[in-house]
């Protein structure tokens, strides 16, 4: 497939600066492009590789002088490559129609264009929406809801009552609707506490791989619109995550907390229990959070605490063992005058 330059500026929403009807093949990193390909040059520390790109052509936010190519100007050159990816990206393999080695019940409802490989699962009353593809090893238990254009991959389990909306992406392994973790205590004994409720997913929300989602106790764990997770997320049961929150790798978050919208939490983040994080917070990466953070908040550390504060804190992490010896010294010395004043 080639794509006149103009063309992906028109999807780009940007300017061509040079020739427009150049047909471009693919997009790749400046020091891996070739022939025919377009890159994208975003930050000054790539300059070296810039000037020995063999791009075609590259995106950027203004025009540089040591590219003597075509330039797609764009007002966001990482957004752009974003869209320009995505024009060159291989379609989704799609298994043509309903395969004779899936299980499917009878009565589940399939819509239009769907494509379900072998060995998939579904179960009773579950229905899945128009276009949405189903993969090898996918269990649906029953009473299921996908919505249209949802892309299951392969071994992941959506168990009973789920709903999922429009546009998901679920990544290979994850686990939609196991047990939250309840339990009470009688004597010595754990009491199981039965998860009676459902997870729902809402639309344009892509669950890395090996996400596990936990039903709620009662209601509902609710994954809110164009909320993206990394790989390897725990989410227990009861939470409720904002609309467009970014949650990366191996976070865990407990029962019953609320996350507003567009916050982002940094890798191996763990959240205590019936906590609420306030809309557009950031939390720093390894962060312990044991207490609500206020809307717009940026904080950092374990317990956590503002960024700043935890940079200067961390930074003297290393120092303490030379300070503490700095310090006995002043109290050996201090001990010295008084015992010489007596």
């Amino acid at each position: 497939m080639q794509i006149p330059l103009s063309e992906i500026a028109e999807a780009a929403d940007g300017e061509v600066i040079g020739d427009g009807d150049l047909l471009i093949k693919g997009i790749n990193s400046l020091d891996a492009a070739g022939s025919g390909e377009i890159s994208f040059y975003a930050d000054k520390r790539y300059r070296d590789q810039l000037k020995a790109t063999g791009a075609s052509a590259i995106i950027v936010k203004e025009p540089v002088d040591s590219f003597k190519g075509p330039q797609l100007v764009v007002k966001n050159p990482e957004l752009a490559y974003a869209v320009v990816s995505g024009l060159f990206a291989p379609p989704i393999g799609r298994f043509p129609g309903i395969s004779e080695d899936a299980f499917i019940s009878e009565t589940c409802r399939t819509g239009e264009n769907v494509s379900i490989y072998p060995f998939a699962y579904i179960g009773k009353e579950t229905v899945v929406g128009e276009g949405s593809v189903i993969f090898p090893g996918v269990f649906l238990g029953d009473r299921v809801r996908v919505g249209e254009n949802c892309v299951i991959y392969p071994n992941v389990s959506i168990l009973d009552r789920c709903i999922i909306g429009n546009n998901v992406i679920i990544h290979a392994g994850s686990t939609i609707g196991s047990d939250g973790f309840g339990f009470t205590r009688d004597g010595a004994a754990s009491v199981k506490i039965p998860q009676t409720g459902i997870v729902q997913i809402d639309d344009d929300v892509e669950i890395g791989s090996n996400n596990s989602i936990d039903r709620a106790a009662l209601g509902k764990t609710w994954i809110k619109r164009g909320v993206k997770t990394d790989n390897l997320v725990q989410i227990g049961h009861n939470v409720v995550i904002g609309e467009n929150t970014i949650v990366v790798s191996q976070v865990g978050i407990s029962g019953s907390v609320n996350v507003g919208r567009e916050v982002v939490l940094g890798g191996q983040v763990g959240i205590s229990d019936h906590v609420d994080i306030g809309d557009r917070a950031m939390i720093g990466s390894q962060s312990g959070v044991a207490k609500s953070i206020a809307p717009g908040d940026i904080v950092s550390g374990t317990p956590t605490m503002p960024h700043r504060l935890w940079l200067k804190t961390s930074g003297l992490i290393t120092r303490l063992p030379k300070l503490n010896e700095r310090l006995r010294q002043l109290e050996k010395k201090v001990k010295e005058l008084e015992d010489s004043m007596k």
